[in-house]
């Protein structure tokens, strides 16, 4: 491939180490509550919590929930979990509680500075910018937190411009925002089809990073061949893919 005049990232579990985030603070937030919340098996916790985050969030991205709404089913569900029914009033502060632990365990993904580093010191001129499905405001404080704020020539996040990946029209935004083609724009992110597929499908080059060795059905293996996603499994590899 040609080198590439921008390249996009994801954020949550592509730069930021959300997926290690969440699993220290549901823990930390439960431990602290105490009684009826009993953590006897820490990683059925963790998984319990990522698979409501994942069902209500992609609830909230298709404009079924709000995003306080979200959160109130999250915490609805996981109280369930544990034989608690929580008033109407409790369910947001519940929340609050977990975010505090979720903020105090934000760190960058150990490949990712340097990643941003070498792009830079590899490709003269070349933009970076983030596409991210999620809030602006909490996005930001996040890219601040973890030190990687001043990197990014354009931020995108679904909750400011009504549409969420894998709509091309997002991929396109950012494109136009950063002045380039979609076919001069590379996009990284962790999620096969949200992220790689959606961006190659858009005109970008698509690119997934796979850290956990995730399974993939056929078909999406097959879409993912033809559209021409690359795959790394860390950061350290991106500039070498996209030589």
């Amino acid at each position: 491939m040609s080198t590439p005049a921008a390249v996009l990232f994801d954020l949550d579990d592509t730069l930021f180490a959300h997926r290690e985030a969440v699993g220290d603070a549901i823990v930390a937030h439960v431990r602290a509550l105490g009684h009826p919340y009993v953590v006897s098996d820490a990683a059925a916790e963790v998984e319990a919590w990522r698979a409501l985050e994942e069902l209500h969030y992609h609830r909230y991205l298709a404009g079924e929930l709000d995003y306080d709404g979200q959160r109130r089913c999250r915490v609805r569900d996981y109280a369930a979990r544990h034989g608690v029914t929580l008033a109407a009033d409790d369910e947001l502060p519940w929340f609050e509680g977990y975010s505090v632990r979720y903020a105090e365990s934000w760190r960058l993904q150990g490949d990712a500075r340097g990643c941003l580093d070498a792009l830079r010191g590899t490709i003269p001129g070349v933009r970076l910018g983030i596409i991210t499905n999620g809030e602006l405001d909490r996005q930001l404080l996040k890219l601040d937190a973890i030190g990687v704020g001043d990197d990014f020539d354009v931020v995108i996040a679904s909750g400011d411009v009504g549409v969420a990946k894998p709509d091309a029209r997002i991929f396109a935004l950012a494109c136009q925002r950063l002045g380039v083609r979609p076919s001069e724009a590379v996009y990284v992110g962790d999620r096969l089809a949200t992220d790689a597929i959606g961006a190659a499908r858009a005109g970008l080059i698509g690119v997934w990073i796979d850290r956990h060795g995730v399974e993939v059905a056929a078909e999406a293996s097959a879409t993912a061949d033809e559209l021409g996603v690359r795959c790394i499994t860390s950061l350290d590899q991106l500039v070498d893919v996209l030589g």
